[in-house]
């Protein structure tokens, strides 16, 4: 099966009646309480020539998704390929990072955006020689329960491995 990575998306104009019903539609919704963080807030998990900032996952989110800003130094390597059945949204924040996505490896500059569904192998990494980030957003959430054997794992590679 080859995974298709497309540029662009068709553009069709939405219901208005539709979407205003959405933007008032109140539902079951469970409280939670707003999260607002400053610039570098977040909970931070310093993993070598990398690190991730969670800004909101799991209690913050009833689980529906999470939100973590990872930041590579130039020439780092990411998790490697791998899959899960979580979809995975990147949006480079600065720099420019490497995404595989399927078998296709794409450079993805500030500003751009790459959807990966679940159990779509993927990883990322900074090829460049300049630090990259990116905003990136798993659905559904509860990716900070693992974080700690995550940040273990990059913690403990050799140096060798975690050159890009």
């Amino acid at each position: 099966m080859s995974t298709e990575i497309y540029r662009s998306r068709p553009t069709t104009k939405p219901d208005n009646d539709a979407a205003e019903a959405l933007m008032t539609d109140t539902g079951d919704a469970e409280e939670r309480l707003p999260v607002m963080l400053m610039p570098g807030e977040g909970r931070t998990y310093a993993m070598g020539d990398l690190s991730a900032v969670f800004k909101a996952d799991g209690a913050e989110t009833s689980g529906q998704y999470s939100i973590s800003e990872w930041w590579l130094d130039p020439h780092t390597k990411g998790p490697g390929p791998h899959s899960h059945p979580e979809d995975d949204v990147f949006y480079v924040l600065a720099g420019t990072m490497s995404l595989l996505v399927g078998s296709d490896w794409i450079d993805a500059g500030a500003g751009a955006f790459v959807l990966v569904p679940g159990n779509v192998t993927h990883s990322f990494e900074n090829r460049g020689a300049e630090p990259a980030g990116m905003l990136n957003i798993s659905a559904p959430g509860n990716v900070e329960a693992r974080m700690p054997g995550i940040a273990h794992w990059f913690r403990e590679r050799s140096a060798a491995d975690s050159r890009a």
